[in-house]
């Protein structure tokens, strides 16, 4: 299993105190107080930020460009959307560890649950169909017809998405894919104006 390797953001005098938990942690600790090359932090998996040099504009700019899993520290009691998950001080050799997993292990599950299709990103996690910052909310079986016609180059049949969706046998009545598919191709339209995002022909459905 890949080691994470975290990057500490904070004052000096919390790093010490870190620093003597090096050899209790589950991943690789380095600590950047001064080196604030975006290149450079983009290398890392988490960072762990401490609150108080986010007092720092720069910092915060630096930050928010950053794709890595990001964890505040802080004594406050506070959720922060802009974070992956906060870590509570006084905290635990048990926390620290925790928080670190679970978080890495959350982003790498949704950034594998999106798919980008066309112009959209298809958040299977969500259930929401994206773009341009808009979104409408998908059910189930919407989430599986769109996965299916991105992963099949050709066109599907009626009687083929039925069979590979509902189980259905070959020969069961296809107007449950009608339906589904004007229902979905209506949210889109009303949405995004966008009508020719699920084609057909004579061989079946295909984006």
């Amino acid at each position: 299993m890949h080691q994470l390797n975290v990057l500490f953001l904070g004052s000096d005098s919390f790093w010490s105190t870190l620093n003597e938990l090096k050899l209790n942690l589950k991943f690789k600790l380095s600590c950047s107080t001064n080196n604030l090359d975006l290149n450079i932090i983009s290398k890392y998996d988490v960072l762990f930020i401490h609150r108080e040099i986010l007092e720092n504009k720069k910092i915060r700019e630096i930050i928010i460009n950053i794709n890595a899993v990001k964890i505040l520290v802080t004594d406050k009691d506070e959720k922060n959307i802009s974070y992956d998950d906060v870590l509570k001080l006084p905290t635990s050799i048990k926390e620290i560890n925790y928080v670190v997993e679970k978080s890495a292990a959350k982003k790498t599950f949704n950034e594998n649950s999106s798919i980008k299709i066309k112009s959209f990103l298809l958040d299977k996690n969500e259930k929401k169909l994206i773009k341009d910052k808009k979104s409408i909310i998908l059910t189930e079986k919407e989430v599986q017809l769109l996965e299916l016609l991105m992963q099949n180059k050709k066109p599907i049949s009626k009687k083929n998405i039925l069979n590979l969706i509902w189980h259905y046998s070959s020969d069961a009545d296809t107007h449950t894919v009608e339906t589904h598919i004007y229902r979905l191709r209506k949210k889109i339209n009303d949405k995004f104006f966008d009508d020719k995002f699920i084609l057909n022909n004579n061989e079946g459905y295909y984006l």
